[in-house]
């Protein structure tokens, strides 16, 4: 068997695209020619090529192996990049046939993920995510856990090189999970003190690239890094943003999404997404000159239902107007409720309309509602007194509670993520109650 050395990040790289014609997902060349080049890895060339089904053993057939075994040669190819995901024995195969290192896309993409990474919880993450994919792929290569922990005298009876790599790999990933478990319940703390205060979070969600980072600068008079590239921004991050004199919102910048994010890395990220999910409001940022907005739209909601957040109340913001010459303007759907807004994060045009809906949506009106509890409901009850949202409280001989609410629509929708509880259940109170309360 070919044996060589895995190097650290290959600079010279040949990509292969294979178009399946009974296909209906395909992923797009030119985005992956981006994530190439946000890698830092110089794109040598392209092959193209058609097939029914990708081969089980090699992926590719013999004729396009052969053909990218030629060019590898011929250009010194550090690297060989699919834009596609492989099984681990066709990422061997293709490695021994070709007897250089092999990619695929989710391997390129925990790579950006890692360079990208600058935070301490950002890196645990990364480094979680590349453990948990390469796990499949261990064959060698994997001594260098070995020497962090010491070497000699952790081999037990009859262990092998590839079992003793195995058990600590495992043993990292399960220090990994510890070390963000606890920094997921920081996390937590930090928003439970959010919401003591009752300041309104607002969450940037959006494809790679879309532009979350420029328009967040602008609008808190950051400097988080912005760049026109995939996965500019990484680690989230959270400023104050000043609506008007009576409202300031929490907003958050967070990493952007792309078709087909591996599993692994929407998992290890869960700490990092769960300011989407807790958020009141979701900005979904979408570029409004893109022709495949849409599809990236659908992939965008797809991560949202993966992390929990597809019932977070959305609203679309389509940004870069000033490259298509589109006016600022506000779209509402027939009850009146804003849908989609447009504006420009570069130049500014349509902030006046996004803080316009902002006072709207996080408008303070507050109604009395009714809430009937059943008598093993004490936790739903117990959050409620904790928000100072209970105006009157009175027992039925079943042990059922009534409770009268003085709460807005936006604190129902909050609650109702929350303490899963169907928001059908908060009743408008009747004139004569109201009253009472």
């Amino acid at each position: 068997m070919f044996e060589f050395d895995r190097p650290h990040g290959g600079e010279r790289a040949l990509l292969v695209h294979i178009n399946f014609p009974e296909s209906s997902d395909q992923d797009d060349l030119s985005e992956f020619v981006e994530l190439v080049r946000s890698a830092d890895v110089e794109d040598v060339d392209i092959i193209v090529g058609s097939r029914r089904h990708p081969s089980s053993k090699t992926f590719v057939g013999k004729g396009k192996l052969q053909e990218i075994f030629d060019l590898a040669r011929q250009h010194e190819i550090d690297v060989v990049l699919f834009n596609h995901a492989l099984t681990p024995s066709q990422e061997r195969n293709l490695e021994r046939e070709l007897q250089c290192r092999v990619l695929d896309r989710t391997g390129l993409i925990l790579d950006i993920f890692a360079q990208r990474a600058h935070s301490f919880e950002g890196k645990l993450q990364v480094e979680l995510a590349q453990l948990r994919h390469l796990a499949t792929r261990l064959v060698r290569g994997w001594t260098h856990l070995e020497r962090q922990k010491g070497g000699i005298g952790l081999r037990g009876p009859g262990e092998t090189q590839l079992e003793t790599d195995r058990r600590l790999l495992a043993k990292r990933i399960k220090y990994l999970n510890a070390r963000l478990e606890k920094v997921s319940k920081q996390r937590q703390q930090s928003r439970q003190g959010r919401n003591k205060a009752e300041i309104p979070t607002v969450s940037l969600v959006g494809y790679t690239n879309a532009g979350k980072s420029t328009l967040f600068n602008a609008l808190t008079n950051s400097d988080a890094y912005a760049a026109d590239q995939l996965f500019a921004t990484l680690d989230p991050t959270l400023r104050k943003l000043e609506v008007d004199d009576q409202l300031t919102v929490i907003l958050a910048d967070t990493v952007g999404f792309i078709r087909h994010l591996p599993h692994d890395l929407v998992a290890a990220f869960r700490a990092t997404l769960q300011e989407t999910r807790e958020a009141d409001l979701i900005l979904h940022v979408i570029d409004s000159v893109d022709d495949s907005r849409q599809q990236k739209i659908d992939a965008v909601n797809q991560v949202l239902l993966e992390v929990g957040a597809g019932e977070t109340p959305q609203l679309q913001v389509f940004n870069k107007i000033d490259l298509a010459d589109y006016p600022p303007r506000i779209d509402r759907d027939a009850d009146g409720k804003v849908s989609r807004i447009w504006l420009s994060a570069k130049t500014a045009q349509g902030f006046d309309e996004l803080k316009q809906i902002l006072k709207e949506y996080f408008a303070d009106e507050t109604r009395c509602y009714e809430l009937h509890l059943s008598s093993d409901e004490g936790q739903i009850r117990s959050r409620l007194f904790e928000q100072k949202l209970v105006s009157a409280e009175t027992y039925d001989d079943d042990g059922s509670i009534h409770l009268l609410l003085k709460m807005s629509e936006l604190q129902i929708k909050k609650l109702s993520r929350h303490l899963q509880i169907d928001p059908e259940r908060f009743q408008i109170c009747s004139d004569r109650l109201a009253g009472a309360a």
